[in-house]
């Protein structure tokens, strides 16, 4: 996970660099001030837009991708 950035391609650039998987990468706005996961995490991003692995808006669109990525934010942030 790699955070504060202007955009979330500078991240993106940054986990690859360290062995991260494209595939594996996906962008989110993180509101600090929420406390509850489902709050703080919006599943916003252009660099989530990926037709080849079936995800074809800026959203994360799986449901289980969606529930990892908020697994990671929780690990690491609440």
């Amino acid at each position: 996970m790699a955070v504060d950035s202007p955009m979330h391609y500078e991240c993106g650039q940054l986990l690859l660099e360290n062995g991260s998987k494209q595939e594996d990468l996906w962008g989110i706005n993180l509101y600090l001030d929420e406390e509850d996961v489902d709050n703080l995490v919006e599943f916003d991003s252009m660099i989530n837009i990926r037709p080849a692995q079936g995800n074809r808006s800026r959203s994360v669109e799986g449901p289980k991708t969606q529930e990892e990525i908020k697994a990671v934010v929780s690990k690491w942030l609440i």
